[in-house]
């Protein structure tokens, strides 16, 4: 059924994009079309048809895998439950850090002076790689996981100060402000009105990066930092591709597991 021309004048028009913001969308994606043509090459794209052409290497290699060797299996779960505990320490350590960063580097609450100083504090802890941080506490106090659970500390810790900061900087106003009315000190503000605003997101934040940090622990076992890790390349260095991928198929599952529990108590926090 048409409907009438009174009805339709009715409509408001769709709305119009000012010429500026398509000119910034062009600049900016144009950019992108552009880095990603110059790094073409740097990147070996080009290496693309080799997948296809080299099929029967890969084939010989993937046929290792499929007899996992699970005669270690015990080792292999007691190892993956040290990698578990490393993420989770790590991850624990890294909260108590992020907690004074988040609250330190945001607008809203801490002064210029001191948030933009805590800001390149974050920075440098998000910059440097696990693998970097990891064999700096590796030479201090010796191969095994507590090198793991402080390079996961450091650098979740900065990642995460970054994230608790944002989700502070985006807090309703009103509750802090009526805290103040009432005679509250600057600590009852973020006590009273900051933290119970942020604190189910910054438990979710936390969650997400337990996650990461139970795969990030895997890749620091390459620098002797102790769980599952060290045993994989261990296997891998030792050209053992049947307990290879039985440790693999270990870390999977756990990895998993974790990933179903995480969404589950972030499910009940959001």
């Amino acid at each position: 059924m048409s409907e009438s021309p009174a009805t339709l004048a009715a409509i408001p028009p769709p709305p119009q994009r000012p010429a500026a913001q398509k000119l910034t969308d062009l600049v900016v994606w144009g950019g992108v079309a552009l880095l990603l043509l110059a790094s073409f090459g740097p990147v070996e794209i080009s290496k693309l048809p080799m997948l296809f052409t080299r099929s029967d290497n890969m084939r010989q290699f993937a046929r290792a895998f499929l007899h996992p060797d699970f005669d270690m299996w015990k080792t292999y779960v007691a190892q993956m439950w040290l990698t578990v505990q490393i993420a989770l320490w790590g991850t624990a350590v890294a909260v108590v850090i992020a907690v004074p960063l988040g609250l330190a580097g945001a607008r809203n609450v801490a002064p210029a002076y001191i948030q933009q100083p805590v800001r390149w504090v974050m920075n440098i802890l998000r910059s440097v790689p696990d693998l970097v941080i990891g064999t700096v506490f590796v030479v201090a106090v010796g191969l095994g996981p507590f090198a793991g659970v402080m390079a996961l500390a450091l650098n979740t810790g900065g990642v995460l100060g970054k994230l608790f900061s944002e989700a502070v900087e985006a807090v309703d106003p009103r509750p802090v402000e009526g805290v103040r009315a009432v005679g509250g000190a600057p600590l009852h503000e973020i006590v009273w009105g900051v933290i119970p605003q942020v604190g189910p997101l910054w438990t979710s934040y936390a969650l997400y990066r337990f996650e990461s940090n139970a795969r990030s622990a895997t890749i620091l076992g390459l620098i002797g930092a102790g769980g599952i890790g060290q045993l994989l390349f261990d296997t891998m260095n030792g050209f053992a591709y049947g307990q290879t991928a039985a440790i693999a198929i270990v870390i999977v599952v756990a990895v998993s597991l974790i990933d179903l529990l995480s969404q589950a108590l972030r499910a009940r926090l959001l």
